[in-house]
Formats: C-alpha cells, structure tokens, sequence
C-alpha cells in the first residue's frame, strides 16, 4: 500500500522528470516496481500527471489564455497538428505500449537510447525559428516524436526538443513548444484511463484519498521548477548532463537484468 513518504516521492519524481529529458514514465515504473506498488497504481499515476498539467499552466499561464482568445491563431494551430500524429501512435499501438509499461522488460535499453537522444538534441545547431517561422511539417514532426515517446523509458521532452532543434527553433521556443504539446496528449491519456476507471475496465484502479493528492501537488510544485530550470539550462549550458545520469541509470538496470536480477523484477 502506497504510503504518505512515498506518495510525495513519486510526485516530486513525477514533477521533475516530465520536464528534465530523463523520462517520468521510466522513472515511475521504476520506483514503482523497486516500492512493491502495483494495487491503485492506474489512479494515481493519473493524479501525477494532472499535477504536471497544473506545472504547465502555472508557467505558460499567458500563452494558454491567449490560445483560447485566439483558437484559430498560429500557435494554437501549430499545438493542433503536432498533436494529430501523437494521437494517431498511441491509438494505433496502444496494446503495445500497455505491454511495455506492464513487463518493464525494455527499460534499461530505453534510458540508454534516451541519453543518446539527449546528446544528439545538445549538439544541435542554435536556431532562430519562433512561431511565425515555424511550419506545419515542423509541428508535424516534433508530434511523430512525442509519440515514439510514449515508450516507458523514452524522453518525451528530451525526444520532443530534439526534434525542434533539428529543424531550427529558437532553444527557448523550442522547450516552450514542447512543454505546451504535452497539454492535449496528458489531457488525452487522463480522459481515457478515467474512463477505464469509472467503467471498472482498470485492472488496476484505486481510491484516492490525502496521500494521492499530496503526491499530486508535489507533482505540480516539482514540475513547476524543473519548467524554469530546464529552460535556463536549454539556453545557456546544454543537456548533456543528464545524458550522463539516465546512461549509468540504463546501464545499472541492464546490467541486473542480465545477470543479478537482485533489485529489477521485471
């Protein structure tokens, strides 16, 4: 059973690495695993990813209300069709994915592709596209990727800003675009695993109750400073840092899947 220590654990691990490029689905399904915790795991995972949501607007506040004022403006069409292609993935290999996230069984190799994508995205040229450069085959593109990346253990932020860089977005844009997209795609998933939840068609849905919403508000209050954070670093120092963190995290849970299996149940 999730206790109080742990539920604000996961959601400050929750909040810091939705937005630092080191994957929250692997981090998540980690802890989970190495804390025991498998009963309610569907809601509250859906409750961590809502803080996440608040982090979004908490930060990005302006640019949301000037959306909605303007729905048909560039930078909301933009957020549109970068999200069509992550909709259309996730539908297409949703049993995948759940298959994925259920046996863990890829999430070594993830965090040391992850740290790949990292150190290719840092060695991107500096860009200059804001949103009036910016192009739908762009948008387009950034979306494909975030769709690969609901793989457990895949970046979607890291995955997402390389992709902007690449085709030449300012670093701060191209963080603030990412950042953005994730709105419709958690929004999504939040809709769909509620609907699993009250159809009673979770296998493994729970109640929530104090705890869940204390680890939701660290959630959001660690999403909120890893937002600025990541922006800062984006602009000034780079991100190999973490690819760094998430190759000797990979490489320690391939390792004990390989030949230990001492902490790694997957």
């Amino acid at each position: 059973m999730l206790s109080l220590l742990e539920a604000i654990f996961l959601g400050i691990v929750q909040g810091l690495t939705e937005f630092l490029p080191i994957s929250s689905s692997g981090h998540l399904v980690l802890f989970q695993r190495l804390f025991g915790l498998e009963e309610g795991a569907l809601t509250f995972d859906v409750l961590l990813h809502f803080g996440t949501l608040i982090a979004v607007f908490a930060v990005y506040w302006r640019d949301i209300v000037d959306m909605l004022r303007n729905p048909f403006g560039k930078f909301a069409r933009l957020i549109v069709v970068g999200a069509i292609p992550t909709a259309v993935i996730g539908f297409l290999f949703q049993d995948l994915f759940d298959e994925l996230f259920s046996s863990g069984a890829t999430l070594g190799a993830e965090f040391v592709i992850t740290g790949v994508i990292i150190w290719w995205a840092d060695s991107a040229r500096r860009g200059t596209k804001g949103v009036r450069e910016m192009g739908y085959g762009d948008a387009l593109l950034v979306g494909t990727l975030q769709g690969a990346a609901i793989l457990p253990a895949i970046s979607r932020s890291g995955l997402t800003i390389m992709g902007a860089l690449f085709r030449g977005l300012d670093r701060e844009f191209a963080a603030k675009y990412s950042f953005l997209l994730s709105i419709p795609v958690i929004l999504g998933a939040n809709v769909l695993e509620l609907k699993d939840i009250v159809t009673g068609e979770a296998a493994n849905a729970g109640t929530f109750g104090v705890k869940e919403l204390l680890g939701m508000l660290a959630a959001a209050v660690a999403g909120y400073f890893a937002i600025k954070y990541m922006i800062r670093l984006i602009i000034s120092k780079g991100m190999r840092m973490f690819a760094w963190y998430v190759w000797v995290l990979g490489g320690l849970i391939l390792l004990d899947q390989l030949f230990t299996q001492t902490f790694f149940h997957f």
